[in-house]
C-alpha cells in the first residue's frame, strides 16, 4: 500500500485551493499544514505539496520528462466522473482529450484527464461497469 506521495509545486498558494477542491470530491481530508506545504489524507494514504525552492523554479514542470508522468484516483461512479468533467470545465480547468471523452484511455475505460495549475496531469476513472 503506497504510504504517501510529495509533489513540489511553483506556487503553492496557486496550487492548494485547486488540490483542496479536487481532493475534497475524492474523500480526503486535511492531514497537515504549514507555512510551505499542504497534506491531505484519505485512508492510510495522504497527498503533500510543497513549494518549490526558487533556486529550483528555472525548470518548468513537464509531464514527458524523467519522473511523474500523472495521478490517477478512483471515482466512485461514472456520474463522479461527468459531475467532475462538469466542475472542472466551470473552474477554467483544462480537461484534456476532449475529442475522445470519457474514453480517452480506451473503451471499456471511463475517466477525466485533466491538468492542476502546474500542468500535472490528473485522472479520475470510474470504477468497471
Amino acid at each position: 500500500m503506497l504510504h504517501h506521495v510529495e509533489i513540489n509545486v511553483s506556487d503553492l498558494n496557486e496550487s492548494a485551493p485547486f488540490w483542496e477542491w479536487l481532493l475534497s470530491q475524492l474523500g480526503y481530508e486535511t492531514f497537515q499544514r504549514w507555512e510551505k506545504g499542504i497534506s491531505w489524507k484519505c485512508g492510510d494514504t495522504y497527498l503533500v505539496f510543497v513549494q518549490t525552492e526558487e533556486r529550483f523554479l528555472d525548470l518548468p514542470y513537464h509531464r514527458r520528462r524523467t519522473g511523474l508522468n500523472h495521478l490517477a484516483f478512483h471515482a466512485k461512479s461514472r456520474e463522479q466522473v461527468d459531475g467532475l468533467t462538469e466542475a472542472l470545465a466551470a473552474r477554467g480547468v483544462r480537461v484534456l482529450y476532449r475529442e475522445q471523452h470519457p474514453h480517452a484511455g480506451g473503451p471499456r475505460h471511463y475517466a477525466v484527464y485533466f491538468e492542476d495549475p502546474d500542468r500535472i496531469k490528473v485522472e479520475v476513472v470510474a470504477p468497471d461497469v
